[in-house]
């Protein structure tokens, strides 16, 4: 303390150590460092230690002749399976070369210019990079957040951090991308409790999923037709990781929104195809609405029990029957069980409506409208759990175009027109979270947003493409059962012209004044005193 005058300066004692306890500790810290990035790889260190042993005993001979069988061993696996290639040899020695040489290089500066880095004590804390994982198509990110963080703050700027690692598609995700695998055997037991440990729940974490080959520029070719559709697990579509994605059909209902030329009919038929089997075996029974006059369903005319495509009234008369069909199943199924077991007895009834809107907005028949309306909000909102399921189509999601569609629990966004109109369909907020279904490039047809089950963020998928030949063989090979007289006798009449209706009389209208003010105005034209 040192005083001058009324001044007084209090300085703080300084502990003056000597030099080779500051090298001591120096070297311990180093020391602890180094053991703990040992502790954090060993493989490297026990490559590394085999390498030296090797060339200690056989000099350079030691190091060639490994590397070689390792090649060798390296492409014959991949030859045989590659899918667990790359999971366990390719992926993750391409993950460490990419988190070393590419992502770390651009780390403080993409957390940066992205807004996600933090000052704290007057210093700037940055996410930490843990770990990268590759695949062919993907490297997926862990990033432990800086605390105070949410993963909105990182789905918000998705588009930033795809282009600042120079790629164009980005996904964030809460929880890890991947579905924990289904394990038998002996080691089931241990290997349970390693998943079990490997995907808990970690709020710290978020999962940046960059998209390193776009896989979905190529078209997809049809799957195979199963004998017996899984009706939770229907392959419709490739996601970006190169899997199959997969429908839940049972007990739902399925939206379908996207512009004009954006790929609904890959959708569309891409599911007639995975349920063809079933088709033919009774086991499903598909109930088509065409308005556009058949010009996209009626190539496959024989896969339908019922098909409706030229007169509203029979479009209403189908919606109207399959309510009665829902009815029937529910005082029949009440008490006995929740959700429907289809089987060829009591098959599922899946009604698909190619343009929805053409139903719901366009039709200028009101009370023809009013009908199909009814009989639609009846359908989607009772007749999931007694297997009558709805699959619709349409181009624009507004609520005045659809006043239902918050009825469908699964939806599927294809190229769209406008911001806005990705979360009319996906759900509020499912833009912000990756889904830039409006900015579809020319390719992308058929390529579209939809939600994985168990996550809320949106992954990117291309459905296989069905073409003309296709429709032709899929009718020829699995025809709907011509034993269904009750559904097949409508045929005729489901395809008459629509019947000319006569101009509804005009209602009259009371008058738009009041009777005090008419008989004034009487009184003035007669002449007479007004009162």
């Amino acid at each position: 303390m040192t005083t001058a005058g009324d001044l007084m300066v209090i300085r703080p004692r300084r502990l003056e150590l000597p030099v080779w306890l500051v090298a001591l500790g120096l070297i311990l810290r180093w020391l602890w460092r180094g053991l703990w990035w040992c502790l954090r790889h060993p493989v490297i260190v026990g490559l590394v230690v085999a390498g030296v042993l090797l060339y200690r005993e056989f000099g350079r001979v030691g190091l060639i002749v490994p590397l070689v069988v390792a090649s060798a061993v390296s492409a014959v696996w991949r030859w045989k399976h590659e899918a667990s290639w790359w999971a366990w040899c390719a992926g993750p020695v391409l993950g460490w070369f990419r988190q070393v040489f590419v992502y770390r290089r651009a780390w403080r500066e993409a957390m940066t210019l992205c807004g996600l880095a933090r000052t704290y004590d007057h210093r700037p804390v940055l996410p930490q990079l843990l770990r990268v994982r590759s695949d062919q198509a993907l490297d997926v990110l862990t990033v432990r957040m800086v605390r105070g963080q949410t993963p909105e703050e990182f789905q918000k700027v998705t588009a930033n951090l795809a282009y600042a690692f120079g790629r164009r598609h980005a996904r964030v995700y809460t929880e890890r991308p991947d579905q924990p695998p289904v394990r038998s055997g002996y080691w089931a037991l241990l290997l349970g409790a390693v998943d079990r440990l490997r995907y808990r729940d970690r709020p710290s974490l978020v999962y940046l999923v960059i998209v390193r080959t776009d896989a979905l520029r190529t078209v997809v070719e049809p799957f195979d037709v199963p004998t017996t559709p899984n009706f939770t697990a229907l392959p419709l579509a490739r996601r970006e990781d190169l899997r199959h994605w997969c429908l839940h059909l049972l007990a739902t209902h399925v939206l379908i929104g996207g512009a004009t030329r954006s790929g609904k009919g890959s959708v569309l038929w891409s599911l007639v195809r995975a349920l063809a089997g079933g088709i033919t075996s009774g086991l499903v029974r598909l109930w088509v609405i065409d308005p556009k006059g058949g010009m996209e369903f009626a190539m496959g005319r024989q896969l339908f029990a019922r098909f409706a495509c030229k007169s509203f009234e029979a479009m209403a008369d189908l919606l109207d029957e399959a309510v009665d069909v829902m009815r029937e199943r529910q005082n029949r199924l009440a008490g006995a069980v929740r959700v429907h077991t289809p089987t060829e007895a009591d098959p599922l009834v899946v009604v698909v409506i190619d343009e929805m809107a053409a139903l719901t907005a366009y039709l200028q028949d009101v009370d023809l409208r009013k009908r199909i309306a009814s009989s639609l909000g009846l359908l989607l909102s009772q007749g999931a759990g007694v297997g009558v399921l709805v699959v619709a189509a349409l181009q624009d999601p507004r609520k005045e175009v659809l006043p239902f569609r918050d009825l469908f629990p699964t939806r599927i966004a294809l190229g769209l027109t406008e911001a806005a109109q990705v979360d009319l369909v996906l759900g509020d907020g499912a833009r912000n979270r990756g889904a830039l279904a409006d900015q579809m490039p020319r390719w992308a047809k058929g390529v579209g947003y939809v939600v994985l089950d168990g996550t809320p963020e949106p992954a990117r998928v291309r459905f296989s493409y069905i073409s003309d030949e296709h429709i032709r063989e899929l009718a020829t090979e699995y025809p709907a059962p011509s034993d269904a007289a009750d559904i097949l006798a409508q045929v005729g009449r489901e395809t008459a012209d629509e019947p000319a209706r006569p101009p509804l009389p005009r209602q009259r209208r009371g008058p738009l004044l009041p009777n005090s003010l008419l008989n004034f105005l009487d009184r003035d034209a007669d002449g007479g005193e007004p009162r």
